[in-house]
């Protein structure tokens, strides 16, 4: 793809998407620039994807067909008041920050911008992120989000949605990562604990969260249906399952990506 993809802001979900895109190859290293105050930072992802880098802001923003807003939520105004003179009418913006709607990034800019609003995650990095996404109809075209969607799927699933879900796309993959991971940790802990070396039972935990997974999205079934059908009348695994919902496995959950959900609309109102 011949186009110029500029990041501002190296953190971890930034680390990720180019990573991800450089290792796909959809888009030659040369044509990506990043920008980010730390230089160590700027340093580890030249080292390791071979981008261009910069501490300026609005070099990026004039060198990039699509610019990429990779800072932390409260620093969006201070960061689009630096570079809104440098974007152009067909500069397409996209964004990765929760809580920071279209519209507001309009009122940021003071004038008509192409925004497309996502909401990746760091699997981003293992080219297994799910990255749902939004965009503002009247000015970004249909080729434009197709164009947007084949970069971010060079890493990864993505999926159109209404933007009033975006909040709960926070809490429902934008953050999960985290949720699995304290659940692999949880399942090789108990490994450990009937006397399985710490290696091999995250190793064994995790392969079988991501089959398990895989059977989610490659059957079709219901994910009940997949639970039933391996819980043998009287076996073990129906033995643990009950213990999960003595603890209130499910409402503890369905709780965090409540919290999750809400936390992002409190975001969005201030």
């Amino acid at each position: 793809m011949n186009r110029r993809i500029g990041f501002i802001g190296c953190g971890n979900m930034a680390q990720a998407m180019i990573m991800g895109i450089v290792g796909s190859n959809i888009i030659a290293a040369d044509n990506i620039m990043v920008s980010n105050p730390s230089e160590e930072k700027l340093n580890f992802i030249k080292d390791k994807c071979k981008v261009h880098i910069t501490t300026d802001n609005k070099e990026v923003a004039v060198n990039s067909d699509i610019l990429v807003l990779a800072v932390k939520p409260n620093k969006y105004s201070e960061v689009i008041d630096e570079i809104k003179d440098e974007i152009t009418s067909k500069t397409i913006i996209v964004t990765i920050a929760a809580g920071i709607s279209l519209d507001k990034i309009k009122l940021m800019f003071k004038k008509e911008v192409k925004v497309v609003r996502t909401m990746p995650n760091t699997p981003a990095l293992v080219g297994e992120a799910m990255t749902a996404l939004c965009y503002s109809e009247e000015s970004v075209s249909e080729d434009e989000v197709k164009v947007v969607r084949k970069i971010l799927e060079s890493f990864g699933k993505t999926e159109v949605i209404d933007e009033k879900l975006m909040d709960a796309i926070t809490g429902l993959s934008g953050s999960s990562p985290a949720y699995v991971y304290m659940f692999i940790e949880a399942m090789a802990d108990g490994a450990v604990l009937q006397g399985m070396p710490r290696e091999k039972a995250y190793k064994i935990a995790a392969q079988s969260v991501l089959g398990a997974a895989k059977m989610v999205l490659e059957t079709g079934k219901h994910p009940g249906k997949l639970k039933d059908e391996v819980c043998s009348p009287g076996g073990t695994t129906i033995e643990a399952v009950y213990t999960l919902e003595k603890n209130n496995f499910r409402a503890a959950v369905m709780e965090a990506v409540d919290k999750c959900t809400e936390k992002s609309k409190e975001m969005s109102r201030k």
